[in-house]
């Protein structure tokens, strides 16, 4: 290893883990503000109207999803291109990246577009919903190549270290979408209040500005050569990486909004009340989960790092370190949610059952959310290392075979409601957090450490 890349590893080594990650987490929950807004926003036009677009919602969160396996991949492999000091092979990526994110996203949009109906029918959507679900999908779907843009874009970005400018532009989205929704939702300014489709519009408009953002930065911070010829000159070998990571990331992620979405039919045969009691729980529960995310992003770019260099024993106790901050941090952030979930709720709902059932559920979470940030930084971790399959593997059989099947005893078959479906997500995030845990702790992802090392010597 050169003098000059033991140097870039080790300053990066010394700016710590709070320095990289609190930018990412006002990044993280300025990705999931828009919807929350959104949510906050259209509930002042019922609950039917916020459990439509809820629901409507969890497609276009799918689709993200789906849109960030690309994402997921090229991130980590920049990491480890630039952890060989590597400039020229990890700018060959993100063209690379970009090319594939740019194609896959206008197909998603499309489809989105024109079969929104379809999508709804197979969430057997109640029909009281419908008319403020599907015009908002519809928009948000027809646009989604911007966000698929946008993913890539802030991946490239964080891998080089540019964590803080990534969070700028998310907030600066986010004020546009606030400000937006209050003209066009509402009708400010002696404007057409427009309801859903102002909700949706808004957030359109805020990720289109947000991608002109992106590509000034990528352009100015990191001197990519975009060029439009170079985005569709695609390598086997750059996309075999990319995909090796990206993939088995996806489908994990996947694997969860899938399980998700069929739990969350369960809930619908509960009722519009009982969907709206969700919508709102789960906009406060996401908050304590993008702290999670925003610490396993972080590490797993220091790690990544790391791992390029072939400093596996830092790497190994990283994690270590991470997961301890990750777990006292998470715990403090939802009993502070705990303490304050009446009026949370409160600003979405005015009925005191759902407000009464919200906090209730928010309760479960003190159990739950230590056992979610176990996943989400061991399995970003294990991912830098490029062991990515075991998550996988692990996620398919504890999100199918006890989350979804415990949802459906606890939550329909005993009767227990909303409170059973959230002890069978406690009971599944423990059980893969602590098969992670074992994962990391038995060094089995070395040889795949390894192997990433060898790829990218040959390179």
């Amino acid at each position: 290893m050169s003098s000059t890349q033991s140097t870039a590893n080790n300053n990066l080594h010394k700016l710590g883990l709070f320095a990289i990650t609190w930018p990412i987490f006002i990044e993280q929950l300025s990705h999931i503000l828009p919807g929350m807004i959104d949510i906050f926003m259209i509930s002042h036009l019922g609950d039917a109207a916020a459990a439509g677009v809820s629901v409507a919602n969890q497609i276009v969160v799918f689709f993200i999803v789906l849109f960030s396996f690309i994402g997921l991949g090229c991130s980590v492999v920049i990491t480890h291109y630039l952890g060989a000091n590597d400039k020229v092979g990890a700018e060959r990526v993100a063209s690379n990246a970009i090319g594939i994110n740019i194609c896959l996203g206008a197909l998603i949009s499309v489809l989105t577009l024109f079969f929104s109906n379809q999508m709804l029918d197979l969430l057997h959507l109640p029909a009281q919903l419908l008319p403020y679900a599907q015009p908002f999908l519809a928009l948000m779907g027809g646009t989604l190549f911007l966000e698929a843009i946008n993913i890539v874009f802030a991946s490239i970005l964080r891998a080089h270290g540019h964590t803080r400018e990534v969070m700028l532009i998310a907030l600066g989205m986010n004020l546009a979408n606030i400000a937006l929704n209050c003209i066009l939702i509402f009708g400010f300014f002696g404007l057409t209040p427009l309801g859903v489709v102002g909700a949706a519009l808004s957030t359109v408009i805020s990720r289109f500005l947000a991608c002109l953002a992106y590509l000034a930065l990528v352009k100015h911070l990191i001197q990519l050569p975009l060029k439009w010829n170079a985005l569709w000159l695609f390598s086997r070998s750059n996309i075999a990486k990319i995909l090796h990571i990206g993939i088995p990331s996806a489908g994990e992620n996947l694997c969860w909004w899938t399980s998700f979405m069929v739990i969350t039919y369960f809930i619908a045969q509960m009722g519009a009340d009982q969907m709206a009691t969700f919508t709102y729980a789960m906009q406060l529960s996401m908050i304590m989960m993008m702290l999670s995310i925003s610490i396993g992003i972080g590490t797993e770019i220091m790690i990544g790092h790391l791992v390029g260099a072939g400093e596996l024993d830092l790497a190994y106790r990283q994690l270590l370190r991470s997961l301890k901050v990750g777990i006292a941090l998470t715990v403090v952030m939802t009993i502070a949610v705990v303490i304050a979930a009446k009026p949370l709720l409160s600003l979405f709902s005015q009925k005191p059952e759902i407000i009464e059932a919200g906090a209730s559920l928010l309760l479960v979470s003190l159990i739950l959310e230590p056992g979610r940030t176990f996943n989400l930084v061991v399995i970003n971790s294990l991912r830098a290392t490029g062991d990515a399959r075991f998550p996988l593997y692990a996620g398919i059989v504890s999100m199918w075979g006890i989350a979804v099947v415990l949802a459906w005893l606890f939550g329909l078959h005993w009767g227990w409601g909303l409170i059973g479906v959230w002890s069978a997500f406690a009971i599944d995030e423990w059980v893969r957090g602590l098969l992670m845990y074992r994962r990391w702790k038995s060094r089995a992802w070395e040889k795949y450490a390894h192997a990433t090392r060898a790829g990218l010597q040959q390179a």
